[in-house]
């Protein structure tokens, strides 16, 4: 029996990783957010925003390690993995800062297919900015809608998670897996 990859998406700020440390909480195998680690690895190496510096770097970086948590997520003893973010993220990101990138980033969301789809919504009230979120309320927004449209590109349908508490959001996802 293969088990079942989540994606829980969204523009930046909108809780995502809050929620994905609460479904671990309760027992749930996790992927987190790998793009933090990619910058923090970039400015050990004097590079400030790798993503601004050189986006086609920073996504085929993203995109290989987004690849690799999807295989790993097939591990078959677990039922149920979450991931933050997936690789139509990536083309998402790319294709809102109008970024030119070879068809393999297309190919690999091909290729790679996730069971369910959660979009987080924009949340004015959540929203905060830090050194590795530097976008405006009004561009995770624009950001959001491309995320949803890359997702319903590659043959997804994004079920959208409610404007509540970690905990209700988490329990929306649980109740919402009928795969």
């Amino acid at each position: 029996m293969q088990n079942k990859r989540i994606v829980i998406t969204g523009g930046p700020g909108t809780g995502k990783s809050s929620v994905i440390s609460n479904l671990e909480s309760k027992g749930h195998y996790c992927f987190h957010e790998i793009s933090r680690q990619i910058t923090l690895e970039a400015q050990e190496q004097g590079i400030d925003q790798l993503f601004l510096d050189d986006p086609l770097l920073f996504s085929e970086k993203l995109l290989e390690a987004r690849i690799k948590q999807h295989q790993n997520a097939r591990e078959p003893s677990r039922k149920l993995v979450f991931l933050d973010r997936g690789i139509p993220d990536v083309v998402a990101y790319m294709d809102y800062f109008g970024t030119t990138y070879p068809s393999k980033f297309r190919d690999a969301c091909t290729d790679h297919k996730y069971n369910r789809v959660f979009l987080m919504p924009p949340w004015d009230e959540i929203y905060t900015t830090d050194n590795e979120r530097y976008e405006s309320f009004e561009q995770a927004q624009n950001i959001y809608e491309y995320l949803k449209k890359a997702y319903i590109t590659f043959g997804y349908q994004p079920i959208e998670v409610p404007k509540q508490s970690i905990e209700n959001r988490s329990d929306f996802i649980l109740n919402n897996l009928d795969i």
